[in-house]
């Protein structure tokens, strides 16, 4: 019997993860996530969803990142009424990460519609957070290495992938094939998670390639850290962190609460102002067994920055002339709290702006790494004077050396791979690394194709 897989997202880019499979006429849904980035990209968006939802008959979802997470409210918006397969902390954090989607796109409509600045009258938000709590009932949670019957065609297990708290790769079983999805592959040590699982046998492996093409800086991030804030507080500056609310932010706040425990730290105040930051460290507490952080770790973690939940709290210390350390959200610089520091501090040479994670093609963030002399925002430009500082050794994502130690863990070795969630470079570049130094045949996906086997 022909199964097949269709991508019709994260390929030839890292958004939008959406991947069909099929087999007799049966489908499910692997990942639905937003696009981002690129204005060519964000449109995808708001194009029609290229089959019938009510015809999707489960969704596995691999990790609550947006990317992959973001499109569900839409997804139910148009029909799709059946279970939403995940881990328990991703059903958490989903709730967290696409509200706090649906209330930015809800604000950037009211504040582009107030201040004339759209090109679409009126403007519009994709979704609300009306429509993502419309979704949540059908977020079904599970524990890895729990086998769940979807069909009589399909069934599947989460193993933990060490990305974020809770993400999963999936063995799907589709009759007498298997096929692995990695989904975002973490680190061989991560910081606050137990390393991926050992790769069980496939047919089929579909691999990320997010970092195919390089890899990390082989350095320690948090003496990388302890010198960027020293340098930023010699100049009597701002350090401005734009943050991941999931996984990024814990991990930060794990690192300066190390600092800190050690007299390493200046003294600084040390603001979170993040919403989402604070509820998905709140999920983090919450979720014994999920992580490697002991209660001593995870207390220090909680409570070495000022938290920051109300706006007018977030608009005093944004006003504030006096040094400080602030995390805020996004971490591309999409949107969120972090633009109104920004707006202070980016023209200050004083300052500095600290990447610390992956910046996508067409973001703030990565217009910013790639040495950008002003960023637009708020309808406005705005000129980059502050300094501009990344720390790479910092990714949730496995690098090619990590990739590549992980499938050589495999027992048998797939007989198809086909690489997505990397844009062309990185993508190709594990193409060629896997086919010369493990002789597996492996391609590099296009958006649209069915592949068949």
């Amino acid at each position: 019997m022909k199964t097949s897989l269709k991508f019709l997202g994260a390929a030839g880019t890292v958004t939008g993860s959406k991947t069909l499979l099929q087999q007799a006429g049966r489908r499910i849904l692997i990942d639905c996530g937003l696009f981002q980035g690129l204005k060519e990209l964000r449109l995808l968006n708001w194009e029609d969803f290229p089959l019938d939802p009510v015809s999707i008959e489960s969704l596995l979802l691999t990790h609550a990142h947006l990317d992959h997470c973001g499109y569900i409210p839409l997804l139910v918006k148009k029909g799709f009424r059946n279970p939403i397969h995940c881990t328990e902390p991703t059903v958490a954090l989903s709730q967290i990460i696409l509200t706090d989607s649906a209330k930015i796109q809800e604000e950037e409509a009211e504040r582009a519609n107030r201040y004339g600045y759209t090109k679409h009258h009126p403007a519009k938000p994709l979704y609300t957070r009306a429509d993502v709590t419309h979704s949540m009932p059908f977020f079904t949670p599970h524990q890895y290495r729990e086998w769940v019957i979807i069909n009589e065609y399909f069934k599947f297990q989460f193993l933990n992938a060490g990305h974020i708290l809770g993400s999963a790769m999936v063995e799907v079983k589709a009759g007498d094939k298997k096929i692995l999805f990695s989904g975002d592959l973490g680190r061989a040590r991560p910081m606050l998670l137990r390393p991926p699982a050992h790769p069980p046998g496939a047919d089929v492996l579909v691999l990320e390639s997010t970092y195919g093409d390089r890899f990390h800086p082989q350095v320690d991030a948090k003496e990388e850290l302890h010198e960027i804030i020293w340098g930023c507080y010699e100049k009597n500056g701002t350090l401005i962190v734009p943050t991941f609310a999931v996984e990024r932010a814990q991990e930060l706040l794990f690192l300066l609460a190390q600092l800190r425990r050690e007299a390493r730290l200046p003294e600084l105040p040390i603001f979170l102002d993040s919403p989402m930051g604070i509820n998905a460290t709140d999920v983090y507490l919450q979720a014994e067994g999920w992580h490697r952080l002991s209660a001593e770790q995870l207390t220090d973690m909680s409570t070495v920055a000022h938290l920051i939940t109300d706006v007018q709290t977030s608009k005093a210390v944004v006003a504030d002339p006096r040094p400080k350390i602030v995390l805020a959200g996004s971490g591309m610089i999409t949107g969120g709290r972090v633009l109104h520091y920004l707006s202070r501090h980016l023209a200050d040479p004083r300052s500095t702006v600290l990447l610390v994670g992956y910046q996508a093609a067409g973001t703030r963030g990565r217009a910013l790494e790639e040495g950008a002399t002003e960023l637009k925002f708020f309808g406005e430009y705005h000129p980059v004077k502050a300094e501009v500082r990344k720390i790479s050794s910092l990714s949730g994502h496995a690098d090619q050396g990590e990739i590549m130690q992980w499938l050589r863990r495999f027992k048998r070795a797939p007989k198809q791979v086909l690489l997505n969630h990397g844009e062309p470079q990185a993508a190709h570049a594990l193409r060629v690394k896997i086919e010369y130094e493990l002789g597996w045949p492996c391609a590099v996906v296009q958006p649209g194709r069915d592949y068949t086997f």
